[in-house]
């Protein structure tokens, strides 16, 4: 006997009969008329209550005349960052001989030396040519922000009153304050994101036709006409993501420092820029009809008046048939705007992604109730859920139901964006028919698992594709 979850048409989700054993179900009885028992993910219960080219360029903040400093590209003086503060908000730009330098003076530590990647100019101008396909298969909106990362200690934290291991949201002045503090120190420059992550390695996960054809990803977002707006733009597009959104005129692209200490916690101070509003204009709406899956960042919620269009991309998306995935991204996210994630959750949601923390958090759970029971109560709101637990494991949820997935043996080197990955590894297996949900949950552990074994957050290629092969293997021998 199973449990069947029917996501549309053609994909139905089959939750084992054990997954519903007394160790992750005390108190679940399901009459024998509900087996197998089919769930349309669009009739929910609304709640409005609950809710490849070497290594990164490294920089250097210099502080110049006041209000201005730069990011000193260490390898190539020519290619820096200068940013400048004022009461119109921070603003980045290049100069002219910069502008002139090569594209292997300016990566992010996304591309890795092993990646099977053609060398190609990067171009740092929008490309405006945007690519002509029918459907895309998944469509994330989210923040788009370039990542400045560095290595700092305990003391730096305690000097200026930052609180270890947490987010926040700073203004052009408190983002001056820190990097004026970091005189000296070196930094990273990507093209940062959670929902990035996610989406660059779904990809990967599907740039051969392996169990199925090409998959088609894209992302919005608001993004400046900055060189950092460029940057960000093109780095996804040789990633393998379109981004759609075009440039906010006169707009500054947001950033976050990611300031590391030695025990591997990071504190992020995210600085949203001039641009960081999300218009739901006829573009993105356009885009949003014509996708199979839209994926929501929760960050999203941090940006002023966003509801409204999360509301309404939300509505298109239903209306024309896609699925609607929600990312929790993170725990004080949540408390800050906890109403507002559970009006989008409680209403459109179809798969909600989540660590134990931000489960808890959504289920105003303290910590002492496990993960077990947040994935549980998230699933009655929500038709599938996905919770990880670090190094303990997984949990797929289901109408009250868990299943329990193991953690893939691995030598951790990088626990950073190991929830991103996982994510990627349950929409690849959504959007290649995958029924079984115990094996779309070890599939998206061993991708999480991969991520986890190596340095940087996002999934390389040739693992990507190897992964892949071996899902499509592992399918095809358990239909015989």
């Amino acid at each position: 006997m199973s449990l069947s979850l029917h996501l549309s048409s053609n994909i139905t989700l089959f939750l084992p009969a054990f997954s519903f054993t007394p160790l992750f179900c005390p108190n679940l009885t399901l009459p024998s008329h509900l087996f197998p028992c089919k769930i349309n993910l669009h009739h929910r219960r609304l709640s409005r209550r609950h809710r490849r080219h070497g290594p990164a360029p490294k920089f250097v903040w210099r502080p110049t005349s006041a209000p201005c400093g730069k990011f000193q590209n260490l390898k190539n003086p020519r290619f820096s960052y200068y940013l400048m503060s004022g009461k119109g908000g921070s603003r980045c730009f290049l100069s002219r001989n910069a502008c002139q330098g090569d594209a292997d003076d300016f990566r992010d530590d996304s591309e890795s030396e092993d990646e099977e990647v053609e060398h190609e100019e990067l171009d740092l101008e929008d490309d405006d040519n945007a690519p002509s396909i029918d459907r895309w298969d998944v469509l994330g909106l989210g923040q788009a922000m370039v990542d400045f990362s560095g290595v700092i200690d305990d003391d730096f934290l305690v000097r200026l009153s930052l609180e270890k291991g947490r987010r926040k949201v700073v203004n052009h002045e408190e983002r001056g304050k820190v990097l004026h503090a970091m005189d000296g120190c070196s930094y990273k420059a990507a093209a940062g994101g959670s929902l990035s992550n996610s989406l660059v390695a779904l990809a990967r996960l599907g740039s051969q036709p392996a169990g199925g054809p090409i998959l088609n990803v894209a992302m919005a977002g608001s993004i400046g006409s900055d060189p950092l707006g460029g940057f960000y733009r093109a780095k996804l597009r040789r990633a393998g993501v379109n981004f759609l959104s075009a440039p906010v005129k006169d707009g500054t692209t947001g950033t976050v420092i990611v300031l590391t200490t030695p025990d591997a916690q990071r504190t992020m101070l995210a600085y949203q820029g001039t641009s960081s509003t999300v218009s739901y204009d006829a573009g993105l709406s356009a885009a949003v009809s014509k996708t199979k899956m839209l994926v929501l960042e929760g960050y999203l919620f941090e940006l002023p008046d966003t509801i409204k269009s999360i509301t309404k991309a939300c509505e298109d998306a239903h209306g024309s048939g896609a699925l609607v995935a929600v990312t929790a991204s993170d725990v004080s996210c949540i408390e800050r705007h906890y109403d507002d994630y559970w009006e989008i959750i409680g209403n459109f949601a179809d798969i909600i992604f989540a660590n134990s923390d931000e489960a808890r958090a959504l289920c105003h759970f303290s910590a002492k109730e496990s993960p077990i029971a947040a994935t549980r109560y998230l699933s009655h709101f929500v038709p599938l859920v996905s919770v990880t637990d670090g190094p303990s494991g997984s949990y797929v949820g289901v109408k009250g139901g868990a299943v329990y997935i193991p953690p893939s043996p691995c030598v951790p080197v990088d626990t950073c964006g190991a929830g991103d990955a996982y994510a990627s590894g349950i929409l690849y297996g959504i959007l290649r028919g995958v029924s079984n949900l115990k094996d779309m949950g070890t599939f998206a552990d061993r991708v999480a698992a991969v991520v986890v074994g190596q340095q940087g957050t996002r999934l390389r290629v040739q693992d990507a594709v190897e992964l892949a092969h071996s899902f499509e293997f592992h399918l095809e021998n358990t239909a015989i």
